[in-house]
């Protein structure tokens, strides 16, 4: 195996703890952001189908749009993120989705909602990636999951953000005012992340290291090479399959299914559908310490699919589920699937640190897919089912008609542990000592 050093963490510079901290939280921002997009449908869906007179195949095509165009600019966004500077691109990427969040608020056609969430979608094909890459740089592997974690705790915080509260705002003012004053906070959040987030910590090598080993490769060899890597397929498909319940339930369906089937108000059912977010929370940073304080990456991974495959059958299965009994369980599926984290840094660790970026782009294509895919499919399922109730141009699902759109879930998580079961354990040690 080739001796390349992939950490992009340099120990010759060690920047204080609290400072690396405030950069990653501050770049995180964007991907909170950005979750709060994604997620925002879930509590206006039922506005939607009403002000566009749809259904929910079309509305569902509407919020996958913004999946589609992550997906399309996902690997570019990697190779991209490997070779310029990662503030700026934050900047830039941030920049463009809240001027197509504030244009949205406005729109009147379809076509148009459409074409935002499009751009919505381009510039959060950065959010993550450009995330993870400022952790490769601020912290060593050792720390890598724990860091991930936190990651992607400030991307469920938005979702968290994207229902109740998305939800209260919107009986207040309207959805209209609701997501202009979603655009306001970007332009709050770009502001803090151009006055805290730098690249590298002060006096850091690892930049001329990487562009020196980028240009030796060449771009094709660095493509091919991540496409190659069975490491960044079979991760990248496991955390898509585990993450389809955030992407489906949680950004679109989940409120629906809990308002039409178990007849929640909607406060109670975008309550309830938020704790898949409150749980990602609590086990991004819990999982993750496990993971590096454990030394495991494979087994973590089986774990969580098996629970994960068990919570989802309680849900779909258990009649007439209580408030409580569908809050604790949506906040232990959001829990136990949080351990899709842990495939992130198993990746960086299974890839040269100068194609980090490219092999994370390309495993997250996969990642992303998973909604693109979801979206409608969940969507079309529910509307193959459906018998063509309406009340107040609204569609009228049946209990029935979830079940059968809902057994995507159990059939995904089963495909992810198979995924899981393939992966070659790398002990948490980059990629040169693996």
């Amino acid at each position: 195996m080739t001796t390349i050093n992939t950490s992009s963490f340099d120990p010759t510079a060690t920047p204080p703890l609290a400072k690396a901290w405030l950069v990653i939280i501050c770049a995180s921002l964007f991907f909170f952001y950005e979750f709060v997009q994604m997620t925002m449908f879930s509590s206006i869906n039922a506005d939607l189908m009403a002000a566009f007179n749809t259904t929910a195949t079309r509305i569902s095509n509407m919020s996958a749009c913004y999946f589609y165009a992550d997906v399309l600019f996902l690997f570019p966004a990697g190779i991209i993120l490997d070779r310029f500077s990662t503030r700026k691109i934050i900047v830039a990427a941030m920049s463009l989705c809240t001027a197509a969040t504030i244009i949205f608020s406005f729109v009147n056609t379809y076509e148009l909602a459409m074409t935002m969430r499009l751009l919505s979608g381009v510039g959060a094909a950065f959010c993550f990636l450009s995330a993870l890459r400022l952790a490769t740089r601020w912290f060593p592997p050792a720390h890598l999951a724990l860091a991930t974690g936190v990651i992607v705790t400030m991307a469920m915080l938005g979702g968290m953000v994207g229902q109740a509260p998305i939800s209260i705002l919107v009986q207040h003012f309207g959805w209209r005012h609701t997501v202009f004053i979603d655009g306001l906070l970007g332009i709050v959040f770009i502001a803090i992340i151009l006055w805290q987030v730098r690249d590298f910590p002060p006096g850091s090598k690892i930049q001329e290291t990487s562009q020196a080993q980028l240009q030796k490769l060449g771009f094709w060899k660095t493509v091919f090479s991540a496409w190659r890597n069975s490491q960044n397929w079979l991760a990248g498909f496991y955390t898509s399959f585990i993450n389809l319940p955030i992407l489906v339930l949680g950004a679109l369906w989940g409120t629906e299914f809990l308002v039409q089937v178990h007849h929640m108000s909607q406060t109670q059912a975008s309550t309830v559908n938020m704790m898949l977010f409150f749980g990602f929370v609590i086990g991004s940073p819990v999982l993750g310490w496990w993971s590096d304080h454990w030394g495991r990456r494979k087994l973590p991974m089986l774990i969580c699919a098996v629970l994960s495959l068990i919570l989802i059958l309680l849900i779909m299965y258990i009649p007439n589920l209580s408030f409580w009994s569908s809050f604790f369980l949506f906040l232990a599926l959001g829990f136990i699937s949080s351990g899709q984290i842990i495939s992130y840094p198993l990746i960086a660790e299974s890839n040269p640190n100068c194609l980090v970026g490219t092999a994370t782009g390309w495993a997250a294509v996969l990642i992303m897919g998973g909604g693109a895919f979801g979206q409608p499919l969940f969507g079309w399922l529910l509307d193959l089912h459906w018998n063509g109730l309406k009340i107040n141009n609204v569609p009228i699902y049946t209990a029935a008609d979830h079940h059968f759109a809902w057994l995507i879930f159990p059939i995904m998580f089963i495909i992810a542990f198979f995924m899981a079961l393939l992966v070659r354990e790398t002990y948490c040690k980059a990629y040169a000592n693996n």
